[in-house]
């Protein structure tokens, strides 16, 4: 397993990262009686592979609570995130104080915004951002970031220089526009975390998928996993990773341009 440093956030974090925003899908629920242990035995089989960060979010609350208590003795060892999507400060407090019960901790290692509206800023009327500021004083939180869809919104929490983290959707089908936020974060030593690596699964491509993102040392994608089977299809990419010979360059501009 690979690890890298998120941007000046510092967090050594495997290069993939492990999605428990699923853990409420049709395929876990299938389990039945049986859908935590389930989660439990995935989530500890991607921790013995290597895989130390995993991200979560407050508007799916059982994925919250499932990934919890499957990360029940191990939880120090590795990298939590979560998010919110409230947009005020009394909304925020009350969504972190539910994400740390449900996940059975006194602190979330990434605490991001997620799909806000504007990007709050230092000293701002709305007093989100001197909100987060005072969470990490008080070890609540250990670093801040933003999680969005809008190309916008990204590109000036990337610039502003307040955050530590942005998280976005990328993948190869994605345009050249959103690659030059790669080269942004970079740039700006933000942690570069790109969400929806199979573009929501319109990509059913993995090697494809797997392969394309890992020639960007900077970026670490989140894997949304629903199944052992994919779990165990993701730990061997992560050991295996495809060749990135002119054969594998030429299959991907060519879903590029079938997509777009």
């Amino acid at each position: 397993m690979d690890y890298i440093s998120l941007g000046r956030a510092k967090l050594l974090v495997s290069k993939t990262a492990f999605g428990a925003e699923c853990f409420d899908c049709k395929q876990i629920e299938a389990y039945g009686d049986e859908a935590d242990e389930k989660v439990c035995a995935m989530v500890h089989q991607a921790y013995s592979s290597g895989i130390n960060f995993f991200d979560t979010t407050h508007s799916k609350p059982l994925c919250e609570k499932r990934l919890g208590a499957a990360l029940h003795g191990i939880r120090h060892n590795v990298i939590l995130a979560t998010k919110s999507s409230s947009q005020s400060v009394s909304e925020i407090r009350h969504d972190l104080n539910e994400s740390l019960d449900a996940l059975e901790s006194d602190y979330v290692d990434l605490f991001q915004l997620e799909n806000p509206l504007i990007v709050p800023e230092k000293n701002g009327p709305d007093g989100i951002y001197n909100e987060l500021v005072l969470l990490k004083q008080k070890g609540i939180v250990r670093h801040i970031g933003i999680s969005t869809d809008d190309f916008e919104i990204a590109e000036k929490a990337i610039n502003s220089g307040l955050y530590e983290t942005v998280q976005f959707p990328f993948s190869l089908v994605y345009p050249d526009s959103v690659a030059n936020l790669v080269k942004l974060c970079n740039e700006k030593d933000v942690g570069c975390i790109a969400m929806q690596p199979l573009n929501g699964g319109i990509l059913n491509d993995f090697t494809l998928a797997f392969g394309f993102l890992s020639q960007f040392e900077n970026v670490v994608p989140v894997w949304g996993t629903r199944t052992p089977e994919e779990l165990q299809q993701l730990l061997y990419f992560t050991e295996h990773p495809p060749v990135l010979d002119e054969n594998f360059q030429s299959e991907v501009q060519r879903a590029r341009d079938f997509f777009n």
